[in-house]
Order: structure tokens, then C-alpha cells, then sequence
């Protein structure tokens, strides 16, 4: 399948704002984002339904696909941000019109639970979507200068990204030396992992794979790498990005556990011999590098660096 760019954002567009999953505990953080993106010189439309609650989603599942569907639908809006991620994107990925979003691409963000989305859209129309920052997360307090750069330089640039860096150029460990080219797809692993079975996971096949995640001990990680194992994928890609674990530790440090980089080394240096690189600063966190999940990047271990080689979104 090919690959669709949206179109960069230019000032003065239109960014819609939807809430396919959670919703924040505090609702002035969505006020607060919009307030950013105006300061910036965009227009913000605010999803019908967004803030609304029904258990611990943001509304029913009709409430949610609405404001999905209106967003692609309008063509004023010319990027969908979303609030937060949470849980609930995935009980939207059998109801969605591809069609609709086939038709009307357009920038996509968010993170977390947001990724089942962006992986369905990838496996469904070939859509370039941005595992980047969250409205309610990322911009409604003191945004982070380094997340800000990367995100806007790669959504509003029709030029080739290139080399990717973590925040004071820390370096990328090698775990496995070697060089792989590939789409990248990713990035949360308990919501990949989600996917599998289903229609909705693009092909692994030669493709770079990026994985994250928070809150899950070290054995849920090892179940689920376990699951890819088992699932052939660690033979079916070319290379694989670690970004960031955040707060992946045992419940009860007493307990006999495994460290997460104990169970990270196991998989990625014993028992797999592709090219890895781990501590990428991407997934939960303040400082965060946006990944255009779909797009080719260029993975050189050996080196200890990303690079990818064309841009994201196009005139």
C-alpha cells in the first residue's frame, strides 16, 4: 500500500481538537492548549463532545467517532491534535469511515492509547500520522522547548527531517550493531500488542519497529516482547527503536523481579540479532521527539543514529 502525506500546517490554518479516548481529570487543561495554539497564530475548533465524561472515556463511543469523522469531514481543518490519550481509541477502529480519512488526509497527533488510531490508519489507507504531543499533556503549561522545535519543524516543513537527536544530543545506546531501513511502526507496545489479530495492524514486514510504554512492571513487558516473539515479528522487521519506559518498575520493590533493563537485554541482545537502539527520547515524557509513524527512516546501530531521509507531510 502506499504511503498518503497530509499537508503541512501553515499559520493561520484550522487545528481541530478531538478526545478519542480520556479525558483530562482537569478540563481548563484543554482551555489552556487552545490558548497556546492561538498565541502561535492558529485557529482552534474545539470537538462537540470533547470534555465530556462516561466512565473513564470521554463520552460514548458515537460521542468520540462524531467529532473523529466531523474533523476529517471539514475541510477548513487542516490538523486534528488530540486531547490526551487514556483508554478507548480502540473501540473506534471498527466504526471509523476510511474512506472518509482516504480521502481527507490531514496531520494527525497524539500518543499513548491515540496510537491504535494511527496504527489503523496506517494499516487501512497508508496514512502518515505523528506520535507527538497531546493538547492536555503537552501544551497547556510550560511547553518544552525541545518537543516544541521537533514537533512544528516536522508538521509545517516540506523539508527532509534528517537526523534525529535526543535533547542535549544524549546518545542512543547500541545494543545490536548493524544498519536496516524500514517504515517505522510503532510506538506504544501494550497498544500494538492490542492489535494483533485483528485487521487493524499494519504489515511488520521489513519495517523499523518503535516501541514505548508506562506503567507496566517488568514482567508485563516481558509477557507482551514475549507475544512479539512468539507473533515471528523480531523476523519479520529490520530494526528496532527503544524509546522511553517510563516508570516501568516492580509494584513492590521487594519483590524477585527482573529489572526492565534486564528484560530489555534479554530480548533485544540474546535472543534477537537485529539492529537496536535503545534510550530515544520518545514516548511519556516532557522532552519528547515526534515520530511520523509510517515514514521510512534509515537505522545505522553501528553509528548510534536515526535519520530519515524524506519529509512528512508535503505543499
Amino acid at each position: 500500500m502506499a504511503i498518503i502525506k497530509p499537508k503541512k500546517l501553515n499559520k493561520g490554518d484550522l487545528i481541530g481538537i478531538i478526545s478519542p479516548a480520556s479525558s483530562p481529570d482537569d478540563l481548563s487543561r484543554i482551555e489552556k492548549g487552545v490558548n497556546y495554539l492561538e498565541r502561535l497564530g492558529y485557529k482552534v475548533e474545539v470537538g462537540k463532545h470533547v470534555g465530556k465524561y462516561s466512565g473513564y472515556l470521554a463520552g460514548t463511543d458515537e460521542e468520540r467517532l462524531e467529532d473523529l469523522h466531523h474533523m476529517f469531514q471539514n475541510k477548513n481543518v487542516k490538523a486534528i491534535f488530540s486531547v490526551r490519550g487514556g483508554y478507548g481509541s480502540g473501540r473506534l477502529l471498527d466504526k471509523i469511515n476510511y474512506n472518509l480519512i482516504k480521502n481527507n488526509p490531514k496531520i494527525f497527533v497524539g500518543y499513548s492509547d491515540i496510537n491504535a488510531l494511527q496504527l489503523a490508519f496506517l494499516a487501512k489507507v497508508g496514512l502518515i500520522t505523528f506520535a507527538g504531543p497531546m493538547l492536555a499533556v503537552d501544551f497547556y503549561d510550560e511547553v518544552s522547548p525541545f518537543t516544541e522545535e521537533m514537533f512544528w519543524r516536522v508538521i509545517t516543513s516540506d523539508k527532509k527531517i534528517g537526523k534525529i537527536t535526543n535533547p542535549k544530543h544524549e546518545k542512543f545506546y547500541t545494543l545490536n550493531k548493524g544498519k536496516a531501513s524500514g517504515k517505522i511502526i510503532g510506538s506504544n507496545l501494550s497498544l500494538l500488542v492490542s492489535l494483533f489479530g485483528t485487521e487493524f495492524l499494519p504489515k511488520l514486514k521489513d519495517s523499523i519497529l518503535l516501541l514505548e510504554d508506562i506503567n507496566e512492571e517488568p514482567y508485563r513487558i516481558d509477557r507482551m516482547l514475549n507475544q512479539l516473539r512468539l507473533g515471528k515479528v523480531f523476523k519479520q522487521v529490520k530494526g528496532v527503536i527503544l524509546g522511553n519506559f517510563m516508570n516501568c518498575v516492580p509494584n513492590d520493590p521487594e519483590s524477585r523481579s527482573f529489572t526492565l533493563n534486564e528484560v530489555i537485554l534479554d530480548y533485544f541482545q540474546k535472543q534477537c540479532k537485529l539492529p537496536v537502539v535503545y534510550n530515544v527520547k520518545h514516548g511519556h515524557i516532557k522532552d519528547n521527539i515526534t515520530m511520523p509513524i509510517g515514514l521510512t527512516c534509515n537505522l545505522n546501530a553501528t553509528k548510534g543514529f536515526i535519520e530519515i531521509p524524506e519529509s512528512a507531510v508535503r505543499k
